[in-house]
């Protein structure tokens, strides 16, 4: 495998967009990772789109070449890519290899979603009912069910609070207010999270990630040329993709894809968990983030309620998570999820993230976790990225 380095990033605000076609939403994206990167669309070789359940709702299969060809991008080869929740970070990950593997010097992943035009009934049975209907969806579950099953048992054997739970949406609204491409900017209070309306007991509706429409993309190329491109590369120092093994003798409080990925990517890399200065995890439901931190060696397990408690998991603290305001603030727009944090991860290792910014960032984590089955992520991508 050869080196490969992230030339450009361009994304748009998550939202509501039904005034606009999921092409367009694509386009803008596309066009301004391209121009990020300082190239032309001529320049890109392979692309991959990351799209979850357009062709449910009746926009096509073929959204990624309909996007590019609008913007002048013909003949490649051309990839749709899903994998439940971390489809966005799937599509990465291809246009990763594709470099790494010297198969081309330059590969464009982005992803788009327009999950508003859909009814929630529509999407939780694209989710949930239709996989396993059997043992999951026929029985009513969902996952705010099985996230609330998942902070019930945390709180059991850990002793995990429900002020901990509420403290990640507090932190996670805060820098949400300070990042522009969010769609819920207005900070929280723990008194409010815990008196808003209760979802999933203990979860209440802050805890919980909106869905919305958008769409963001990266432009990944060798390492050799990046500097052609960019005057600040961001290195890709590892790339990595498990599937679940789902473990019947597994206490529901651990994710077995996220502390699998993590080992094979702290080995890639060459680093640990100490050597990381931020990282952008999955935090659909705020219980996951503080599991999150147990799993990628974040903090000893059971000590993510502390973790946040303490103020590790913010600003100043050991490891800033979620500086983007995570999914509880931008929403969860699956294909492009994965990518809008590769995004924040980027501006934050160039210093340009603002007054949510992390000084002297240097190495990054990515964790994005896909579908769920049995007591596991049916999948779960990690990136490490550095200066």
């Amino acid at each position: 495998m050869r080196a490969v380095a992230i030339a450009g990033i361009g994304g748009i605000r998550f939202g509501k967009y039904g005034d606009r076609s999921l092409r367009v939403l694509g386009e803008e994206a596309c066009i301004k990772a391209i121009r990020d990167a300082g190239m032309k669309p001529r320049d890109i070789q392979a692309a991959y789109v990351g799209n979850l359940a357009q062709w449910e709702w009746g926009q096509g299969l073929l959204i990624g070449h309909s996007v590019l060809r609008e913007i002048g991008i013909t003949k490649i080869p051309i990839t749709r890519v899903e994998n439940g929740c971390a489809t966005g970070s799937n599509a990465f990950h291809e246009a990763w290899y594709r470099v790494a593997t010297g198969a081309c010097d330059i590969a464009l992943a982005f992803g788009v979603e327009q999950m508003t035009v859909a009814s929630s009934e529509k999407i939780l049975n694209v989710f949930t009912g239709r996989q396993h209907a059997e043992r999951d969806g026929d029985m009513g579950n969902s996952a705010p069910g099985l996230f609330a099953l998942m902070a019930r048992r945390h709180m059991e054997e850990f002793g995990t609070t429900r002020n901990q739970m509420a403290m990640v949406a507090v932190k996670n609204r805060k820098y949400g207010a300070r990042n522009p491409e969010a769609q819920l900017t207005r900070s929280v209070t723990v008194e409010e999270v815990l008196k808003d309306r209760m979802i999933c007991d203990p979860l209440t509706l802050p805890q919980c990630c909106p869905r919305g429409d958008g769409a963001a993309a990266a432009v990944l190329v060798a390492a050799k040329i990046a500097r052609k491109y960019s005057s600040v590369p961001i290195s890709v120092a590892a790339s990595v993709q498990v599937s679940g093994t789902y473990p019947d003798d597994r206490s529901y409080t651990c994710f077995d894809t996220d502390v699998r990925a993590a080992e094979a990517a702290y080995k890639m890399a060459g680093l640990g968990p100490g050597d990381i200065d931020l990282a952008e995890v999955h935090d659909c439901f705020s219980v996951a983030e503080i599991v999150h931190y147990e799993d990628l060696g974040f903090c000893r397990k059971g000590d993510g309620g502390r973790f946040v408690e303490e103020g590790h998991s913010g600003i100043g603290g050991k490891i800033p998570v979620n500086t983007s305001g995570g999914l509880l603030s931008k929403g969860h727009v699956i294909g492009a999820t994965g990518i809008s944090q590769i995004i924040e991860l980027v501006r934050q290792l160039r210093g340009q993230a603002g007054g949510r910014q992390v000084e002297g960032a240097r190495v990054a984590l990515q964790h994005n976790g896909g579908g769920f089955i049995h007591t596991d992520t049916a999948s779960c991508f990690i990136h490490i990225l550095r200066k």
